[in-house]
């Protein structure tokens, strides 16, 4: 099978990155060293390629009436120009499509950004939802743009070192919030726990873009990183920990989802009428080890998995997001069963790590 490349590939390879394949994408897993790159995103700046994420355009009328209906978080949250909102997409059984991210920009223009993976199951779900609900709205997935994620202490002022322009725009913007510059799309988004912005841009022009932040200091990071400093910040991945076997509330996603407003959505019912019977928890292993996906954790409820595990750099321990039984509390021990070994580990509450310092 040939891996689908992003406008970046040729930049990747002259930067020394070792490529992997990521879902089907020809990816850089690193430049180096993973740890100098984790700790240079939470400490500088850090530039990722995340051009293979797609942004798809809902215009139109009634496209906020549309989202409220197709989302388990409300749309009726954001109303000023820009606002973003995190959110889950279900099917009517409760078991999540993709997690993504909405931007209002008008109530004729709603952005939205869905994952890599599964953005081609996502805009048939739109479109399909849409010819029943709102056969007026347009549903355009803007394959001619790229995006770049610029990450850490430094990356919006290194940003606006390239592009000046934008700063008058962009520098009043609030934590998840986006305006959109011309040529520019900048938003104060991003997966690190880190302050920063996402760039969506024409694919031609990224190249340039790439480069231009790299001369100014924002080195390139590979997804072996990217992993590492998620995790800290305690941020899900759609592929381990949730996809369409679970649901929202097993998943860490509660709080994307609105049950409280009168409104109808799609997977309502379901999540109503099937409470859950676990969670997702925040692991730290006490022992030496490392955690990662698949492995057993038996607790005094019941036995739970880890949805995603790794060493983390900041705390130089190894942590975790697990699956675990309901009454599973925060301080609890529980046990992880590595190779032939059961390793002790505490529940904590995560985020692990946020702005280059441990929240434990």
């Amino acid at each position: 099978m040939t891996l689908k490349t992003t406008p970046l590939n040729a930049a990747h390879r002259a930067m020394g990155a070792k490529m992997v394949d990521f879902g089907g994408w020809d990816m850089p897993v690193n430049y180096g060293s993973q740890i100098e790159e984790h700790h240079q995103v939470r400490n500088d700046s850090g530039m990722f390629d995340v051009c293979h994420m797609r942004v798809v355009d809902a215009k139109g009328d009634g496209v906020r009436a549309f989202l409220r209906y197709l989302l388990a978080n409300n749309a009726d949250k954001i109303s000023v120009p820009g606002k973003a909102l995190y959110s889950a997409m279900l099917r009517p059984t409760g078991v999540v499509i993709d997690d993504l991210i909405i931007y209002f920009m008008t109530e004729q223009w709603f952005r939205i950004v869905v994952n890599a993976g599964t953005a081609d199951k996502d805009i048939a779900w739109m479109k399909e939802q849409a010819a029943i609900h709102a056969p007026n709205l347009n549903i355009i997935s803007r394959d001619d743009l790229a995006m770049v994620a610029i990450q850490g202490p430094n990356a919006r002022a290194k940003v606006w070192d390239v592009l000046p322009q934008t700063k008058a725009a962009t520098e009043g913007l609030v934590n998840f919030q986006a305006a959109d510059c011309g040529d520019y799309f900048v938003a104060r988004t991003g997966y690190t726990g880190e302050d920063g912005f996402e760039v969506m841009l024409p694919k031609p022009m990224v190249e340039e873009f790439w480069y231009a932040l790299s001369k100014v200091g924002v080195k390139p990071i590979g997804l072996g990183a990217r992993d590492t400093l998620r995790l800290e910040a305690g941020m899900n991945l759609y592929g381990q920990d949730m996809d369409e076997t679970v649901g929202p509330l097993e998943s860490g996603l509660a709080w994307t989802v609105d049950l409280k407003s009168e409104r109808d959505f799609i997977g309502k019912a379901a999540l109503l009428a099937n409470p859950p019977s676990s969670k997702l928890a925040g692991l730290l292993l006490l022992d030496r080890g490392v955690l990662r996906g698949h492995q057993k954790v038996v607790t005094p409820h019941g036995d739970g998995e880890i949805t995603s595990g790794t060493f983390s750099p900041t705390l130089e321990k190894s942590i975790a997001l697990a699956r675990v039984p309901k009454d599973v509390q925060i301080g609890d021990s529980v046990q992880v069963a590595i190779r032939d070994k059961m390793l002790a580990a505490k529940v904590v509450k995560y985020p692990f790590a946020r702005n280059g310092k441990s929240c434990l």
